[in-house]
């Protein structure tokens, strides 16, 4: 156990290296919010990736993997879908070049969608960042379990990623990401062939497992797998993390070199998260693990490369495949190789904690820079100086970090939390954010529309008044079919029937 706090340990202090290193270069505004527009394409790589893959990928994917197989990819695959069209907006956003997705709210529709595209934001955003809480908390649990509670290791992350991101802002989040996403990218590639050699080989783990959890729908309908193919999809399209981090590049062409290393990165990582819970849904198919399937990938970390376990598999009469067993002995691995297993179990662990932390460093930072230039310097303080807008943009972070503690603290459903996050941003911004770049006919008032009915459907949707007053069929389904057809209503709609935006507002979002 002490290789693994030592590993955590290494991990925290070189974040906060990073994060101290950058400090001296944060002198303006654009450098805190967009880090001086100065970001490479390589950087830009891994800070998407980093801030895309996260609890949401590494919890709540890998518990669904765990508990349905394959299935689980069609939440992955909403994230891929959104790539390929964001191939095509990277460059129009960058040239777009301001700090936040109100900005453009505001510059395509109104300053009435700008506020109301804060408060989905916000909303969206600190639910997100919870349940990173929530994860960081769990692991440190099972490195700690007899000093760190659960609950307690959440008030640890929190004040880690609170720290992290007020020192240095997007400057500081993107370089943690560029080494967070290079451990995290290497070690879970290595770690998934060994685990599954460990475990027999994969016509075992194939053998031990129900035949659905290698079908493309599992045993979900496809209205279940378009529930969670769908809030993925339009959330990456729409999020304000991505694009900021598109106003931060150096060019139009880093930019778009950037969106094809993350498409292949999160295509590849992805798919070795869900194979690695798939994988340890065999090996650890009960005991803590299968109560608490979203800590799989952690606790695959903690046993999944201890002495290298053998596979017994029992054939009933007619030669079909009864259970199989896996039973570790410890004199079939030497020293050495036990050690190189350890730290590589260590790494994992590490790996999924840094991707914790980086995730929730990116969904704390973005919210905050809402609030202090959507809100603090448009409408309260206007002409306020470099320096106190620094300071107000590290208060924001604080504030908004313990927030999100609070929500972490009255929830334990990572999944649930996940698809309510990227539902309320998905329906509610996701819509006027593509028309703005796409549809020229979309006006201001039909933007409002869309913004708060989406919204407004998706936070009442799981109330006792709709389960009152609609079918039982209807009112047990998630929001998002219903949240994003009131959306997308709203938006056509109203348009066709109100006064067309003018070629001033059109100009910065023409094609570039």
């Amino acid at each position: 156990m002490n290789l693994y706090a030592i590993v955590i340990g290494l991990i925290v202090l070189t974040l906060l290296t990073v994060s101290l290193g950058r400090l001296s270069k944060v002198k303006t505004k654009a450098d805190y919010l967009v880090a001086g527009r100065s970001l490479p394409a390589i950087v830009l790589v891994f800070t998407l990736l980093s801030s895309w893959i996260g609890s949401g990928s590494l919890l709540a994917g890998a518990e669904n993997a765990y508990k349905h197989g394959f299935v689980a990819l069609w939440q992955g695959a909403g994230g891929w879908a959104g790539l390929l069209l964001i191939y095509f907006i990277a460059p129009r956003a960058r040239k777009f070049a301001q700090f936040t997705i109100p900005d453009l709210l505001e510059a395509r529709y109104s300053q009435t969608a700008r506020v109301l595209g804060v408060i989905v934001i916000l909303l969206a955003y600190t639910a997100v960042t919870s349940y990173q809480f929530i994860g960081g908390g769990d692991i440190l649990h099972l490195i700690f379990p007899d000093t760190i509670s659960a609950i307690f290791g959440r008030y640890l992350i929190a004040a880690f990623v609170i720290v992290f991101t007020a020192i240095a802002g997007m400057a500081s989040v993107a370089y943690m990401d560029l080494f967070i996403g290079l451990l995290a990218t290497g070690t879970l590639c290595l770690a998934l062939p060994i685990l599954i050699h460990h475990g027999g080989g994969w016509s075992v783990i194939h053998a031990a497992l129900p035949a659905s959890h290698f079908t493309i729908f599992g045993d979900y309908t496809v209205i279940q797998c378009l529930e969670i193919f769908l809030p993925t999809c339009l959330l990456l399209l729409g999020n304000q993390s991505m694009y900021q981090k598109f106003f931060s590049a150096k060019s139009e062409k880093d930019a778009s070199h950037a969106v094809v290393g993350w498409i292949v990165g999160t295509v590849v990582l992805e798919t070795v998260i869900v194979a690695l819970a798939v994988t340890g849904s065999a090996l650890f198919p009960g005991g803590e693990v299968h109560e608490r399937p979203r800590e799989i990938l952690a606790y695959i970390g903690l046993h999944g490369f201890e002495p290298a376990p053998v596979a017994t598999v029992i054939l009933g009469a007619d030669g079909t495949v009864q259970s199989v067993t896996h039973a570790a002995i410890a004199t079939a691995t030497s020293t050495q190789t036990l050690f190189w297993l350890q730290l590589l179990g260590a790494l994992l662990m590490g790996a999924i904690f840094a991707k914790v932390i980086s995730t929730a460093n990116n969904w704390l930072f973005s919210p905050a820079t809402n609030l202090v230039n959507d809100i603090f310097v448009r409408y309260i303080k206007p002409e306020a100086s470099n320096k106190q807008v620094l300071i107000v943009s590290r208060l924001m972070v604080v504030l908004l970090g313990l927030w999100s503690l609070f929500q972490s603290l009255g929830s334990e459903s990572v999944l649930k939390r996940a698809l309510y996050a990227y539902t309320i941003y998905g329906v509610g911004l996701t819509p006027v954010i593509l028309a703005a770049f796409f549809w020229r006919r979309a006006t201001a008032a039909a933007g409002v529309a869309s913004i708060a009915v989406g919204t407004i459907v998706t936070v009442c949707w799981d109330t006792a008044f709709i389960h009152a007053h609609l079918p039982r069929v209807l009112a047990e389904r998630d929001a998002i079919f219903p949240a994003l057809i009131a959306s997308l209503l709203c938006l056509f709609i109203v348009s066709l029937v109100t006064t067309p935006p003018t070629e001033k507002q059109l100009r910065p979002f023409a094609e570039a």
